[in-house]
């Protein structure tokens, strides 16, 4: 539907978008038809959806999948949507999408894929859930702040933590750039459609431990690697260099500068590996 249709079918429903939800309609076809395709939906495949709001990403992806479980935490929302959705392949789910569990509707790893343009405001934490889930996606899919993908898809250089996060599970890429006046209400900034194609197999890492170096490394952006780590580890600098250097990096390298590969390597020389390995 178009801004106008938008509106006048909020108002005939007495329902609106929520600022403390985070709530901001896509309003743009074209955009939407491109995150339809990033997914490649297949009539076989199973869509997890956060946030259907109005349904209209909703209906695109129940023409295409086998079947689409739409989450939406707004009470209001998943009211209207269930009267719209009787008898289809939707089964729509009132519930905070941070307490879905895949398992409980019998998702098993690599069976499905998440697709949805997710509030902003929980962007970080749905994709830190779904990426560490027993049971996660195949595929994600989401329309995201732009800022926040251009963070994901970063190379060496201009790494971060939020980066190493993603990449340690996923391929990710940018789709195409969104602009702000596809949606309503109008946001502050562009979106971008972001595709992450999860890894069949995680690095074999004991990740409490690893997350725990990386994040110690990130600790202080302007200070190097050695010095982050020196702190956040509590050991000499001369230890934290020894360390880096026998991980085969420059002694003055800075956190941004490693991938994930590196960051692997560098907690295997760490002593956080066997130190975890041994609990």
């Amino acid at each position: 539907m178009n801004r106008q249709e938008l509106v006048d079918y909020l108002r005939a429903n007495q329902i609106w978008a929520k600022r403390t939800m985070g709530q901001n309609f896509l309003v743009d076809e074209q955009a939407l038809a491109q995150i339809v395709a990033a997914a490649d939906i297949q009539p076989t495949d199973t869509i997890v959806e956060i946030g259907p709001g109005l349904g209209v990403l909703t209906s695109e992806l129940s023409k295409r999948a086998g079947k689409v479980f739409a989450i939406e935490k707004d009470d209001k929302f998943a009211e209207v949507l269930k009267t719209q959705y009787t008898s289809s392949n939707v089964k729509i789910i009132n519930q905070d999408a941070l307490d879905f569990d895949p398992g409980s509707y019998q998702l098993k790893a690599n069976s499905y894929k998440l697709v949805a343009n997710i509030p902003y405001n929980i962007t970080s934490l749905i994709i830190r859930k779904f990426l560490e889930e027993e049971n996660r996606p195949e595929i994600i899919v989401l329309l995201v702040q732009k800022e926040v993908a251009e963070r994901i898809i970063a190379e060496p250089g201009d790494m971060s933590l939020l980066a190493v996060s993603v990449q340690f599970y996923a391929e990710a890429e940018i789709v195409a750039i969104v602009s702000k006046e596809s949606f309503f209400p109008i946001p502050k900034v562009d979106s971008a459609i972001i595709k992450l194609k999860v890894k069949s197999q995680k690095p074999k890492v004991q990740r409490r431990e690893f997350f725990r170096l990386v994040k110690f490394g990130f600790a202080a952006k302007r200070k190097t690697l050695e010095n982050n780590l020196s702190a956040g580890m509590h050991i000499k600098k001369d230890v934290a260099r020894d360390i880096i250097k026998k991980a085969g990096f420059e002694a003055k390298v800075r956190a941004e500068d490693l991938s994930v590969e590196d960051w692997i390597r560098l907690f295997r020389h760490s002593g956080l590996d066997a130190e975890s390995t041994t609990k």
